[in-house]
């Protein structure tokens, strides 16, 4: 069967391999390219990494929830997904892109990884391709719990900013431990809360994040 050893990669067998062989035809092969699948794939996977975020983050505002989708659907990370999934191996060219190493472009593998996303949908539907598509990023999905936990600061800034207050202030209160090994305490105030929470770290800038994250937690209580 054409394509097998991909189809075992992606752990999927298409009922229409048709529709993986355009997905895989770059436009340089001629009329019929992946372009079109491309197109569809790109929506359906930001709507699936969308809504997978939505349902993890329900306390996170509209803002952060895009920058994480943008930190996980980009060209970038579809190229390197395509590159895990040695996307690159089985793609289509006309004799002059292929001469010209489009097999590994980033931006080419992204497009086809979104092409193949979108003959998935076409093939099995939606349920199978969010399947498919959640274990591939699943490690990616992962890390983007702690990409949103790493940012208290924006988060409170971003609060106070929604309720028209004055922006957190940060002040070091305190620095102690040896010259190699200092820990800092920063003070953070907010307008109308009326004690400050204090962060520590091994330096300011993680010691203003704890005292942000403890600031968000005073709030929300």
């Amino acid at each position: 069967m054409q394509h097998k050893t991909l189809c075992e990669r992606l752990g999927y067998l298409f009922c229409n391999p048709e529709l993986l062989d355009r997905a895989l035809r770059h436009r340089s092969v001629g009329k019929v390219s992946n372009e079109r699948l491309e197109f569809l794939g790109d929506a359906v996977l930001n709507f699936i990494i969308a809504a997978e975020l939505f349902y993890r983050y329900p306390d996170i505002r509209e803002g952060e929830l895009s920058r994480l989708r943008a930190n996980l659907v980009n060209g970038e990370v579809l190229a390197e997904l395509a590159g895990e999934l040695h996307i690159g191996n089985d793609l289509k060219f006309g004799s002059g892109e292929r001469r010209s190493g489009g097999a590994s472009r980033k931006s080419i593998l992204a497009d086809a990884m979104e092409a193949i996303i979108g003959a998935m949908y076409l093939d099995g539907g939606f349920t199978v391709t969010q399947h498919h598509v959640l274990s591939w990023f699943e490690k990616r999905l992962n890390d983007t719990t702690e990409i949103a936990k790493k940012d208290p600061k924006t988060t409170l800034q971003e609060l106070l900013q929604m309720r028209k207050l004055p922006l957190p202030t940060y002040t070091v209160t305190d620095t102690s431990g040896a010259a190699h090994s200092r820990i800092f305490t920063v003070a953070c105030k907010v307008t109308d809360v009326a004690d400050a929470t204090f962060g520590v770290g091994p330096n300011k800038r993680i010691a203003e994040r704890d005292a942000a994250q403890k600031m968000l937690d005073k709030i929300k209580q």
